[in-house]
């Protein structure tokens, strides 16, 4: 989506009369932002583009009809271009110029890969990525998801344009060259040079026929992290590292390379779902595994077994098998035996480590067994009683062990079509926080509601006939007794009946190609995606009078996550309903988020429907 589209000339005129006041009021309309800007991003639209770009701007050279696009959403992110431009080169191919535009001061160089330490207008520093990494990141992502750019062969080009800083060679030092090479740096005092790089591509003007037809685009197929694991391993760049997931992925290199027996480091990452956690996780174990001795790390053992089933095709497993760990190996482990652990969906993390009860605590044992441990957590994904994955807890058993601690957080939305609003709706109306979304948007991202069981199951099974990437899931409310009966059906609602998924799949469910028919639980679908995602919403969450209530009763006896429930009420009866009204609120926040595209959804009870579907406004299927 562009928030501001015009021709060079209409852009000319409105900077002339205060362009930051029309941004703002595109902003709150089109990204449907109904909190108020804030002042420092209103006040980088007067400068950067009522000012810096207005000047650049002001040039024959660039035709008056080239097409201009300002903070251009790209799909299936959070994230925006600042400034671009498109026309025609001397050959009649369409161009895309697209431009970073920074109000740093200040630059100063850091030893890691496409960062640097940025100075503000204001004085804060901090480190960011390197703006013309940034620009180029973007333009990738654009070729990625827009089909138009993608089959019409739109050629992009990108620069950045630091208007507040001269130009002290460190911006453009050659650390940085193999970025600047595709993505020129300009300073202040560059006007000229700005202008004659536009000119260089834009020869012909397109009265915004190319913008058109770009924010009207379809958008490309996603890639799953499971399918290109193995080329990830391989160190193929699979998945480009954008903005924040990338300043994540440099700090914790340089923290794996400093780290030592005297000098162990901890990394907190805080990550919702979609922001990137097992993409940076996995790029870390390729980038580290020939010199370190590193591992991945999960709990949930449903991510490692589909990661390993995808690389059986193309490694022996020789090759893979010592890169992936349960959370439960390090309880013998001698300390700082492992150069980096990479704990992926910290939040699951447990005390006792097998079904022996043996360890005392995971967290304690995965920091005494490395150097340096990275853990990857979403606090809001903590699904069983025995999930003790916080980020207190993290830092007590990191200061026992004197290891310095280190938080960062990852914000890049890409699941849920890149939909904050989606995330902060569901949030919301699963009454887990509080936000200003109180009905959802649609158009940011595919969510319907069934009125029929079969009619979903249906539906899915349809969207599955694309990529294999649809799959049902539904909260742990019924009995596995296929799983010893394979003739019977587990999930029994009026006329339509299914089972659990298959004893033979395991873990690897959501991988098998025939699974579509089946339906799986948290167990085996968190820490995974799909493209499209049904879940069946069953009687331990319904709402009466506008407010969510949980029932741990109604959830399967076979369901391990809230088992010994009863004896913890007796003990501890207001802080267990809490725990327990937590855990279920957040299996469903957790099955509703694992589509990239769509989450389609039937209610087992009818108030509940109704009291979404007046959240939601739109029509049943």
């Amino acid at each position: 989506m562009i928030v501001y589209q015009s021709t060079k000339l209409g852009f000319l005129e409105d900077a002339s009369n205060g362009i930051e006041d029309v941004i703002r009021d595109q902003v709150k309309e089109k990204l449907n932002i109904n909190v108020q800007v804030g002042s420092s991003e209103y006040n980088s639209w007067k400068n950067s583009l009522g000012d810096a770009m207005y000047k650049v701007m002001q040039t024959s050279t660039i035709p008056d009809d080239s097409g201009v696009a300002i903070e251009y959403s790209i799909p299936r992110t959070k994230n925006r271009i600042d400034f671009l431009i498109t026309g025609q080169d001397d050959h009649g191919h369409e161009k895309v110029v697209v431009i970073e535009l920074k109000q740093w001061t200040n630059t100063r160089l850091t030893d890691k890969d496409a960062m640097v330490e940025a100075t503000f207008r204001y004085g804060h520093i901090s480190e960011e990525l390197h703006p013309s990494y940034q620009a180029w990141s973007y333009t990738t992502l654009l070729n990625g998801f827009n089909a138009t750019v993608y089959n019409e062969g739109i050629q992009l080009e990108s620069c950045s344009y630091l208007h507040n800083e001269i130009d002290d060679s460190v911006i453009n030092h050659d650390f940085y060259k193999s970025y600047t090479d595709q993505s020129p740096a300009f300073c202040k005092g560059d006007k000229e040079k700005l202008q004659k790089f536009i000119a260089q591509y834009i020869k012909y003007g397109d009265n915004k026929k190319t913008l058109f037809r770009i924010d009207n685009s379809a958008i490309r197929p996603s890639k799953a992290l499971a399918d290109s694991i193995a080329s990830m391993l391989k160190g193929n760049d699979e998945f480009i590292m954008i903005d924040d997931q990338k300043i994540v992925y440099e700090t914790a290199l340089s923290l794996a390379r400093s780290s030592s027996h005297e000098n162990k480091n901890v990394l907190i990452v805080n990550g919702g779902p979609g922001t990137g956690k097992s993409v940076v996780a996995i790029n870390l174990l390729s980038a580290t595994k020939k010199g370190l001795n590193a591992r991945y790390v999960t709990r949930n053992s449903a991510p490692r077994l589909v990661f390993e089933s995808m690389l059986t095709k193309t490694f022996r497993r020789t090759e893979f098998s010592n890169l992936f760990s349960g959370t439960g190996s390090f309880v013998d482990a001698d300390a700082n035996d492992f150069d980096i652990l990479i704990v992926d969906e910290a939040h699951r993390l447990t005390e006792k480590s097998n079904f022996f009860g043996k360890g005392d605590n995971q967290i304690k044992e995965i920091i005494n067994a490395s150097k340096f441990s990275i853990f990857f957590i979403d606090e809001d994904q903590k699904v069983t009683l025995n999930d003790i994955g916080e980020k207190g807890e993290i830092r007590k058993f990191a200061e026992q062990q004197g290891a310095k601690v280190t938080e960062m957080s990852l914000e890049s939305q890409f699941r849920c079509n890149g939909s904050d609003g989606y995330l902060s709706w569901l949030d919301n109306t699963l009454q887990i926080r509080e936000t200003a979304n109180i009905i959802l948007d649609d158009s940011d991202y595919e969510f319907c509601i069934f009125d029929d069981p079969q009619k979903l199951h249906d539906f899915i099974i349809e969207k599955n006939k694309e990529k294999n990437k649809a799959r049902m899931v539904a909260g742990y409310c019924w009995k596995w007794i296929s799983k010893k009966q394979p003739s019977l059906k587990d999930i029994v609602i009026g006329d339509y009946a299914a089972t659990w998924n298959l004893n033979s799949h395991g873990q690897t469910w959501i991988a098998q190609p025939d699974s579509v028919t089946e339906v799986g639980c948290i167990h085996t679908a968190q820490g995974l995606e799909v493209d499209y995602v049904g879940v069946i919403v069953g009687h331990d969450l319904t709402v009466r009078n506008g407010k969510v209530i949980t029932d741990v009763s109604k959830r399967s006896g076979g369901d391990k996550s809230v088992h010994g429930w009863k004896g913890l009420m007796k003990e501890d009866p207001i802080g267990t309903k809490a725990r327990l009204d937590a855990i279920i609120k957040n299996t469903y926040r957790t099955l509703m988020t694992r589509g990239m595209k769509g989450c389609y959804v039937y209610f087992t009870d009818k108030e509940t429907e109704e009291f979404f579907r007046k959240n939601l406004g739109l029509n049943k299927i």
